[in-house]
């Protein structure tokens, strides 16, 4: 049997799941952010991602002390702003994650199309 036979270790482990990422409110974040160059108001990625100011300030400093985001604080029109822009650690970062959340899903969509196709019920059983 060669190496190619046999089926690898943990294949469903998964381990490019990036924590820091992979909680729903940091991976709105970075999804709100990855297409933004120049980044967005704190107000805007706030409303984006449905979180309140103390909510999306505690996550915003998880993601830059992660190196993924900059936070640069000014006045505009004599107010206070906050821009939040991804960084191109956390760009990488991000890209290495959803290519992994692909996988994901193509193993799950192959498993359950052998388990349709060996007769597996495809609906879930009701409770």
């Amino acid at each position: 049997m060669t190496a190619k036979d046999k089926a690898p270790a943990a294949r469903f482990a998964y381990e490019g799941l990036d924590r820091v990422i992979h909680e729903r409110a940091r991976l709105g974040i970075l999804t709100s952010l990855i297409g933004q160059r120049k980044g967005l108001v704190f107000g805007d990625l706030k409303q984006l991602c449905g979180l309140t100011d103390g909510n999306l300030s505690r996550h915003l400093q998880v993601l830059q002390e992660a190196g993924l985001v900059e936070i640069a604080k000014s006045f505009r029109d004599n107010r206070p702003q906050t821009m939040c822009r991804i960084t191109a650690q956390g760009r990488k970062r991000y890209l290495d994650y959803l290519a992994v959340l692909e996988q994901v899903v193509r193993d799950a969509e192959s498993i359950a199309k052998a388990d349709a196709a060996r007769g597996g019920n495809p609906k879930p059983a009701s409770a």
